[in-house]
């Protein structure tokens, strides 16, 4: 049971750089982005394809990951505000053509790295004295680190026009902000941060798949709503607490139902319907608890 939860803390914060991209644009830049999708599955075939044909490091690999996914993400950006197409099609286009792109990047569906020295591994392996817990630490540092970047960025004088972008972007414009660019910006940093999350993923399970991205802006928004339901603050720095605290609670609740889930019938193709009928519950919850205070004030 203790090496589950290890596993399902590992799997929740690792996922969860991905769910602090989605939560970039979906809360702070109000930009519903399904090229996370392709991206994830972008981030994973190119650490793949650099550590298994090409012998790079797997530290090296994760920054070429995010470098990668921040491309994808500025190409959707500039369809939606250079070619003046909806935020949604501009996601869902870059979505399928990068299912076609990361076909290339691999050459085949999938790419196994069973044999190769991955991130993880080498971790394992020079940190044997924490146990079980050395991948967990390392996964944390990372995830910490990132988190705190992200923080800091979004105290910037830039990543406060980002955060007006997505409240009032009338009110920006005023203040000469170029909406667009900030939009783009976003968006390249959002898929940037997915990027990393499917090529640290891809080091952690051992291989790279070209479907393994699918469902990651459902899983992401889960992550995103639940966390925030249960830590409910507009600093920051909470509130990415709450994405990655949103993460782990997911990932937890995803192993226990298919390491238990069979007692009540539960298959694991039942998961994907479980995760969005989780995420409507998540989005609904706060509006039945709003109605129940009204009426306590009421009576």
């Amino acid at each position: 049971m203790e090496t589950l939860f290890i596993h399902a803390l590992e799997q929740g914060l690792a996922y969860g750089i991905a769910a602090l991209g989605i939560f970039l644009t979906y809360r702070i830049l109000d930009f519903p982005d399904l090229t996370v999708d392709g991206s994830f599955v972008t981030g994973a075939a190119i650490a793949s394809l650099l550590l298994s044909r090409y012998g790079f490091d797997p530290f090296s690999v994760l920054v070429v990951a995010f470098i990668a996914g921040a491309a994808a993400g500025t190409v959707t950006g500039l369809l939606h505000t250079k070619l003046k197409i909806t935020r949604l099609l501009s996601g869902v286009l870059m979505m399928i053509m990068l299912y076609s792109i990361n076909l290339r990047i691999m050459g085949r569906p999938n790419l196994s790295l069973l044999r190769i020295d991955t991130a993880t591994r080498l971790v394992d392996a020079a940190w044997s004295g924490l146990g079980p817990f050395a991948v967990l630490f390392f996964i944390a540092m990372i995830v910490i680190g990132v988190k705190l970047l992200l923080d800091l960025f979004l105290r910037t004088e830039i990543g406060f026009a980002l955060r007006a972008t997505g409240d009032s972007e009338a009110m920006i414009t005023a203040q000469g902000v170029n909406t667009s660019t900030m939009k783009v910006l976003g968006v390249a940093v959002a898929n940037g941060l997915v990027a990393l999350s499917g090529a640290l993923v891809a080091q952690y399970n051992g291989f790279a798949d070209v479907g393994m991205g699918t469902g990651t802006i459902v899983t992401g928004l889960a992550a995103v709503i639940i966390g925030s339901t249960l830590i409910r603050s507009s600093r920051i720095g909470w509130m990415t607490v709450a994405v990655l605290v949103g993460s782990i609670i997911y990932r937890v609740a995803v192993v226990l139902a298919l390491r238990y889930g069979y007692v009540i019938g539960f298959q694991a193709s039942d998961m994907k319907l479980v995760t969005s009928l989780l995420v409507i519950l998540a989005l609904v919850a706060p509006m039945f608890r709003e109605r129940r205070q009204r009426k306590v004030r009421a009576c």
